[in-house]
């Protein structure tokens, strides 16, 4: 196990050897940032994110958030069943380990759990990526080239061949750097796996869809049925 508990009556702080030393539950609340005009960024919604600034360190703070029907009645709020099984505890040691295997996934800061009874809340903290770029951001205003399709499949084959399930792989969670790398963001309920074609094949079903979905959605959306074909086609030829 990589990670590091600190527990504090019932508040759970998560770290690793790359976590700064001065790391604490405040880094949690987007409050204690804002009071220190340190957020630069924010992406809005029904489960925001906040992007801030801490000495040499840019890194994102994202909240768990219950999705789907469920989502609308409990919200945030998760069963404890022991802190290794809560999935803020799982994402944050699946992180380290990803990275430490060298793939292209966000390197994890540090996470907190927060607990009331048989309850808890969660956060998790990760370094941003430098000047990221969605695979939705950049199709609502140009196509991808050849080669940048290429890089996709490259990375999503790369992840599959090393046993690693991405429970939401669509087109918000596929980035780009400002160096043209490609990486995987958000491993909530991920996992690793034994590679097989069955779960791996799933992955790619979601990420077809995912491509759909947002091209019935957005106006301007630049992509067609013939990069979705050499999407696969990359992928396939990486695999083997």
């Amino acid at each position: 196990m990589n990670t590091k508990v600190q527990k504090n009556k019932n508040h759970y702080l998560l770290s690793w050897q790359l976590s700064p030393t001065h790391l604490s539950s405040d880094w949690f609340q987007a409050q204690y940032w804002k009071n220190q005009n340190k957020i630069y960024a924010q992406k809005k919604g029904r489960a925001s994110v906040w992007f801030f600034e801490q000495d040499n360190l840019k890194a994102v703070l994202r909240h768990y958030w219950r999705g789907g029907l469920i989502g609308k009645l409990l919200q945030d709020q998760y069963l404890y069943l022991g802190f290794k099984k809560t999935r803020v505890f799982q994402e944050f040691e699946l992180l380290t380990q990803l990275h430490q295997q060298g793939l292209n996934v966000p390197v994890p800061v540090g996470a907190y759990i927060h607990k009331i009874g048989l309850i808890y809340r969660g956060d998790i903290i990760t370094q941003a990526i430098q000047g990221a770029a969605s695979l939705l951001d950049i199709l609502k205003h140009r196509e991808l080239t050849s080669n940048e399709i290429t890089q996709v499949a490259l990375c999503i084959s790369t992840f599959h061949q090393q046993g690693v399930y991405h429970a939401d792989l669509n087109i918000n969670n596929i980035l780009f750097n400002d160096e043209g790398e490609v990486f995987l963001i958000d491993f909530d309920r991920g996992e690793l796996r034994t590679p097989q074609s069955n779960w791996q094949q799933a992955n790619i079903n979601r990420l077809e869809r995912s491509f759909e979905k947002e091209k019935k959605r957005n106006k301007e959306f630049y992509w067609q049925t013939e990069n979705w074909s050499f999407l696969k086609s990359e992928y396939k030829k990486s695999m083997f």
